[in-house]
């Protein structure tokens, strides 16, 4: 019997208003704001309107429930990259976006990889410690596996400032996995790079362009996909089996939010 894992953080528009000031432009990757309508309220005056009845006609006195979300990313919540999100260009060739994905290539073996041992926050993980990570798993990265990062944000509430600084991944990291053969480079971090503040600062004390969204931009050389703010890592094995990305088929865009499940044969 297959077992199912959902690695999916919830999308709670609650935390809108939980957000730190200084991180106030990622809103929109965090939660939609929602209006609520209410079958007490604003549904029953939507399904009076659309039918021309009464409150008496409808059961209860009640419309429907429904909800109109606005100001949400593509990249809300757990969400899919397409490799057109690093860019027009991958690998010489039209980047995909995110229609443009076939479902089967985003169901694939999985396994995890532990970097809580390294604690590299406000930083991007160094190659050795990944390498250290997959030997700790027991096998190689096989060719279209997806390498998931626990990296320990688990520990802190979502929005917290200990959240938000995050390890990463560089330029040479990202390289590394998607070279080794991974498809799916996923991360329980809000972001896949380094956080934005602290890319920034380094750029301003270098000047050095390479220094900004590495992470990201490498995939212009090796196309895979990024799933950023997983959930539920804990819950997963170091490997041995099958995980699913299922991201909405918005049509033209960079990202899509999806459904993240691990299949576990008991």
């Amino acid at each position: 019997m297959t077992r199912l894992v959902c690695l999916t953080r919830p999308i709670d528009p609650e935390l809108r208003s939980k957000i730190p000031p200084a991180m106030a432009s990622m809103a929109s990757v965090i939660a939609p704001l929602v209006d609520y309508h209410r079958p007490e309220a604003k549904g029953r005056e939507r399904m009076m309107g659309l039918f021309c009845c009464e409150a008496h006609d409808l059961p209860h006195g009640e419309g429907w429930g429904e909800e109109i979300l606005s100001d949400m990313s593509s990249h809300c919540g757990t969400h899919v990259d397409a490799p057109y999100h690093s860019g027009n260009l991958i690998e010489g060739k039209p980047a995909r976006k995110i229609h443009e994905i076939d479902l089967q290539e985003l169901f694939c073996p999985g396994m995890v990889l532990d970097m809580r041992p390294y604690e590299r926050r406000n930083d991007a993980y160094t190659i050795e410690e990944l390498q250290a990570a997959i030997d700790a798993v027991g096998r190689p990265i096989q060719a279209g596996d997806a390498v998931l990062l626990r990296t320990g944000q688990e520990r802190f509430e979502s929005l917290s400032a200990e959240w938000f600084a995050y390890p990463g991944m560089s330029r040479e990291g990202t390289l590394f996995l998607a070279r080794a053969g991974a498809k799916v480079l996923g991360t329980d971090a809000p972001g896949w790079d380094r956080p934005f503040p602290v890319m920034r600062k380094r750029f301003e004390e270098t000047g050095e362009g390479s220094t900004i969204w590495d992470g990201h931009f490498a995939i212009q050389e090796k196309e895979a996909f990024i799933v950023q703010q997983m959930h539920n890592l804990a819950a997963l094995p170091a490997s041995g089996f099958m995980v699913g990305f299922f991201p909405m088929k918005l049509v033209g865009t960079s990202a899509a939010p999806a459904r993240a499940v691990a299949f576990l044969d008991n």
